[in-house]
């Protein structure tokens, strides 16, 4: 990973390659060709610009014909961008390449975290990616200026939205939890969220009865495969595959259930002796992580959405969009920003979030307590922010196996079938397992289910209690001699 130049070493200067954070260029250069990658530095996370230096790291300062005046390059910041950025200069004296005494001139580019900075003469903006400074259209100077905050994607009016768009049922919920009897529409004016007869972004994310027909890519897919990795065509491993849309607070309520549905629980011997279930993970955790992506992920971006993979050692939740404005992954755990705060403002009000950005570190705590590994935020590709839970399941399945094996004979055991061994591992964890419970977690139909259970039962595997055949309370459980 590279990382900024702390150092103004003239030596570093000239061998260095040009990266993120780095650049040099000629004195020969005029300061507008300068602007544009003080402009880059300055819409990306800063950097260092060193003028009187080669592309190629040849020293050659301002002494050396066709060299501009250090004073041109010192007031380019002011002349030749829009706004004015942040830089410190500092002149550092060299040995050029003739082995004549001058200097070079180094600009330290400060990032901008609120305002884009445009290119004065022509009014372009730039952007620092790797080693180059790119030119920006007007769709991506339109994304940048929703990341530092200068305009807000869920402020902006949704076209050929309006008030008859809205879920009557969730603005309902929400009208009561504001305590107030007005009009849906005077609540949404109030809000911000209806501007001149048109639902805002915000408005059609929280509300709207169909968002996706506005904003395409504002849903959540949670997907349970059966491994630790996605595979595809003949083995594809997919258990669980379903879709979330609509207005957020429903997306959050069926995601939440959905992906509790999928997540196990696993028992344990504690220390006073009795057997203790635990889940797969705390729930605040992978709760937590839902609800922050739905709530601060970057809507202006159109071409992906918000997935939860649940596989068998890990959970990830993958939002769309970079971190928002001052947030890094460094600082994560301590700084409050949100990219939305009219979305955020409102999940608070519906008792989905508390407050801005507090989870992160009970995310933390939370796996501390349960001693699993500490969650892993990171930005892959740097288009996305993921969260990866992991768990402990390797080890917990291997005492598991083992424990079963031992209660039921280890013979026994390998002779099971997959559905026999599911049903033993169900009462292993719960005590006691039903037709209902087994067929559900099987997939398979009750007359399946009933019959793996009493082939169980003939194996004198498990014990059957009831009344009768069709006693509702019915269940199957190890023999009690076990």
């Amino acid at each position: 990973m590279q990382h900024p130049i702390e150092q103004n070493d003239p030596k570093r200067f000239s061998s260095e390659k040009e990266n993120q954070y780095f650049d040099r260029k000629s004195a020969r250069k005029d300061a507008n060709d300068i602007s544009r990658h003080i402009s880059a530095f300055a819409n990306a996370s800063g950097g260092k610009l060193v003028i009187g230096i080669e592309d190629d790291g040849e020293i050659t300062g301002f002494r050396r014909r066709g060299a501009h005046d250090i004073e041109d390059f010192l007031q380019a910041p002011i002349t030749c961008c829009d706004p004015v950025p942040a830089v410190r200069a500092e002149e550092v004296n060299v040995t050029n390449s003739s082995g004549e005494s001058d200097r070079i001139l180094v600009l330290d580019v400060q990032a901008s975290t609120d305002r884009v900075i445009a290119r004065k003469r022509d009014g372009e903006v730039f952007l620092r990616q790797k080693d180059e400074s790119v030119r920006l259209d007007r769709e991506q100077v339109r994304a940048l200026e929703y990341d530092k905050n200068q305009r807000r994607f869920e402020d902006e009016p949704a076209d050929r939205s309006g008030i008859d768009d809205i879920d009557r049922e969730v603005m309902g919920r929400y009208r009561e939890e504001l305590g107030t009897d007005a009009p849906y529409e005077q609540i949404l004016r109030s809000r911000g969220m209806l501007v001149d007869g048109h639902l805002t972004n915000a408005g059609v994310l929280l509300f709207a009865r169909n968002p996706t027909q506005f904003i395409p890519c504002a849903r959540v897919r949670a997907m349970r495969f059966d491994g630790s990795r996605m595979e595809t065509g003949r083995r594809l491993n997919i258990v669980k595959d379903r879709t979330f849309d609509g207005p957020l607070p429903k997306v959050i309520e069926g995601a939440k259930q959905m992906i509790s549905s999928q997540l196990r629980e696993f028992q344990f011997l504690g220390d006073d002796g009795k057997f203790k279930i635990i889940p797969e993970y705390p729930e605040f955790a992978w709760f937590e992580g839902l609800v922050n992506a739905v709530t601060h992920r970057n809507y202006a971006y159109s071409g992906d959405y918000i997935r939860v993979m649940m596989y068998d050692d890990r959970l990830e939740i993958l939002s769309p969009g970079k971190l928002p404005n001052i947030v890094t992954l460094e600082n994560m755990r301590h700084t409050r920003w949100s990219r939305n705060p009219i979305i955020a403002r409102t999940l608070v009000e519906f008792g989905w979030v508390r407050e801005l950005n507090e989870g992160v570190q009970r995310i933390y705590d939370e796996m501390a307590s349960f001693f699993l590994n500490e969650p892993v935020f990171s930005e892959p590709n740097d288009s996305s922010v993921l969260l990866t839970l992991e768990n402990s399941i390797t080890s917990r399945v291997l005492r598991q196996s083992d424990t079963v094996s031992g209660i039921v004979g280890e013979d026994a055991y390998r002779a099971l079938s997959e559905p026999e061994l599911s049903a033993v591992q169900i009462v292993y964890a719960r005590g006691k397992v039903t037709v209902k419970q087994l067929s559900e977690h099987l997939g398979r139909s009750a007359k399946f289910a009933r019959s793996t259970l009493r082939g169980l039962v003939d194996k004198d595997i498990l014990s059957w209690h009831g009344s009768g055949p069709k006693d509702p309370s019915q269940y199957y459980s190890f023999p009690r001699s076990r």
